[in-house]
């Protein structure tokens, strides 16, 4: 690798000196270094696909983009490289950081590790949506995790119904939906009673949120299947309004009468990874460390948060 791009996010790098520590150090080894700061898509909807001409020379060049941040910033970094098939490594700023390989301790060695070519790819399947609004407009947006639709305005239940590949699936009543990748499958889609899947297969799962029934649970769909979710009339005929966001950033709203068509996005995101840990050895560690907590909070009768 010879041209590094560094996508930072400046409200976890306090003062840039992550970001001016990776870029010393790669300099110093004879590397080409851009930088390009995140941007939020709920707070610059600018974010989304607008690449000025100097960006998007930046990430056309790239041999590896270096991402500075949290889960959050990976998943928008990974949205903006889909195109241009830049790999990716996170560098973690954040709190979790599940989708980051790199700590701050250990980044010089991990940088040398990326100059030399030491490390495995890795490739990760998304989704793309668009929806099809009244007034003829097309919105879409692409996803890494997952695609939430939920309700906006008044705290009820909405009503939508599913179909695949042109078939009518199901109407649900509940209080929302999750399309999401394998990749997703840990995050909202877990909390809301999903299946785990491994990161690296091909599969679409839908999983509805707190739905108002007592038979209703996560479907399995193949990657290749076209999965559209329209917004009926609600109870009473009334109209009713949802929102469509991509990995917890872009957010797209849809009224009663429109629809949102979701399918297996043409573009991969690609990750590096350095360290040899399997996606089941980190599912047993993070089993284990919930496991330990439940046993804790079971022993302390005061209800301490651990």
């Amino acid at each position: 690798m010879r041209h590094f791009l560094i996508y930072t996010n400046r409200q976890k790098d306090k003062g840039s000196a992550v970001t001016e520590r990776v870029c010393r150090y790669l300099a110093g080894r004879g590397q080409q270094v851009a930088v390009r700061d995140y941007r939020d898509g709920r707070e610059d909807p600018k974010c989304r696909e607008d690449l000025d001409r100097q960006e998007a020379f930046a990430l056309s060049n790239a041999d590896c983009m270096i991402v500075l941040g949290g889960d959050g910033t990976v998943l928008q970094a990974a949205r903006e490289a889909r195109q241009f098939h830049i790999p990716i490594i996170g560098v973690n700023l954040g709190t979790l950081g599940y989708m980051t390989e790199i700590e701050p301790s250990g980044l010089e060695e991990a940088l040398e590790r990326l100059i030399a070519g030491d490390y495995e790819q890795e490739s990760r399947m998304m989704l793309e949506g668009k929806a099809f609004l009244e007034d003829g407009r097309i919105q879409e947006g692409w996803a890494l995790n997952d695609i939430v639709i939920s309700r906006s305005g008044p705290l009820r239940t909405i009503q939508f119904d599913i179909y695949v590949n042109g078939r009518f699936l199901n109407d649900y009543n509940a209080d929302g939906m999750i399309v999401t990748t394998p990749t997703g499958s840990t995050g909202y889609n877990l909390s809301a009673g999903g299946p785990i899947v491994e990161p690296k297969a091909r599969l679409i799962t839908l999983t509805p949120i707190c739905p108002h029934t007592l038979n209703q649970r996560s479907i399995i769909l193949s990657p290749e299947d076209v999965i559209e979710i329209a917004v009926p009339q609600g109870r009473d005929g009334r109209s009713q309004t949802v929102e469509a966001v991509f990995d917890g950033s872009q957010a797209v709203r849809l009224s009663t009468g429109e629809r949102i068509r979701i399918v297996q996005s043409e573009k991969m995101a690609e990750f590096i990874q350095l360290n040899q840990v399997s996606f089941l050895d980190v599912l047993h560690r993070k089993l284990s460390e919930n496991g330990q907590r439940g046993v804790r909070h079971e022993e302390d009768p005061a209800g301490k948060d651990y």
